[in-house]
């Protein structure tokens, strides 16, 4: 049965533990409630797309506290993406950066904007995370959403209740990985924004 742990100290804390130990485990986000396994762990990442029913070629976004937490994993911040992170996170701004080892792929990263999030990514480190539903299914707004759509497996471990969330549009993606940027997905952030703190759209 997932366990559902409130969201302070000892919640917080009893959750980064799961996750340490390679466990998935539910939080509330700035638009959604999440899902998300540690970092770095494969056989948690798969029971991640296992537990969503995902399709694997679809990538997990990486949610981080901060830049530093990006470079640390071993992606390029370059300018455009220093303006950006301190204008837009955290918040609605997803940023695609190549990875600094030649050849290897680019990742999707955001920091968002909700304390119950960041304070699980401060103690538990960044997190491969998405949405807490099944695939093609309602997303979730409240911790009982996500026990209802993941009652019929023991794949999440545990919720961090921490009420109802807003909802809203998702994150505007940039792909700062090739040359010009290009918007992967319109949302919040407009390229009205991205063009005056970074001078990335006409």
């Amino acid at each position: 049965m997932t366990e559902r742990l409130s969201a302070d100290e000892a919640g917080l804390a009893a959750a980064a533990s799961l996750l340490r130990a390679g466990r998935l485990v539910a939080f509330p986000t700035d638009t959604v409630y999440g899902i998300g396994c540690r970092v770095g762990d494969p056989a948690a990442l798969d029971r991640l797309f296992e537990a969503k029913r995902r399709p694997t070629e679809k990538r997990i976004p990486i949610l981080v506290a901060g830049a530093a937490q990006v470079e640390e994993l071993g992606y390029r911040i370059d300018e455009r993406a220093r303006l950006l992170i301190e204008a837009f996170w955290p918040g609605a701004l997803t940023l695609v950066l190549p990875s600094t080892a030649e050849g290897a792929a680019t990742q999707a990263f955001r920091a968002p904007d909700h304390p119950v999030a960041l304070g699980l990514i401060g103690r538990g480190g960044p997190l491969a995370a998405t949405s807490a539903n099944r695939s093609a299914e309602p997303e979730t707004y409240e911790a009982d959403d996500v026990l209802v759509a993941f009652a019929d497996t023991p794949l999440l471990e545990a919720v961090v209740d921490g009420g109802k969330v807003p909802g809203g549009v998702a994150s505007t993606v940039l792909d700062l990985s090739v040359e010009p940027a290009r918007v992967l997905r319109p949302g919040p952030v407009t390229p009205e924004r991205l063009a005056e703190v970074a001078g990335l759209v006409d």
